[in-house]
């Protein structure tokens, strides 16, 4: 019964939190118009009102930053807009490249809103 009254009360007293979408899960890179550099396309969707900049950054499995192309590192992306994103990583790095990631920017102001970042991560095939 205890159990019960927790999960109505989570479920109907918890705030919902909206993140924001980045696919496919599980990209493949693939040789691009360059020799030596690899490329996969990816999808943002921005399903937060309060944020509109997300950072891309491309790890290996011990969360290092491998070193990666794209239009832009930080890209705009308004509440319920898409956008495809083109990220390039060097041959060399196929190896090492284990995950894409987009994170969420928050802008600072002085309210007391407690905003949360979300970054979501996708791992490369």
């Amino acid at each position: 019964m205890k159990y019960l009254l927790l999960f109505l009360v989570l479920a109907l007293g918890g705030k919902q939190v909206w993140a924001h979408e980045f696919t496919p899960a599980y990209p493949t890179l693939e040789q691009s118009y360059m020799d030596g550099v690899l490329q996969t396309k990816m999808l943002l969707f921005n399903l937060r009102k309060d944020v509109t900049y997300y950072e891309l950054d491309v790890f290996d499995k011990d969360w290092n930053k491998v070193p990666f192309a794209a239009t832009d590192k930080i890209v705009e992306v308004k509440y319920l807009e898409r956008k495809y994103i083109d990220v390039f990583v060097r041959e060399k790095d196929k190896g090492r490249a284990l995950y894409i990631c987009s994170k969420s920017k928050l802008l600072s102001d002085n309210s007391n809103i407690t905003m949360v970042a979300t970054r979501i991560c996708s791992k490369i095939k």
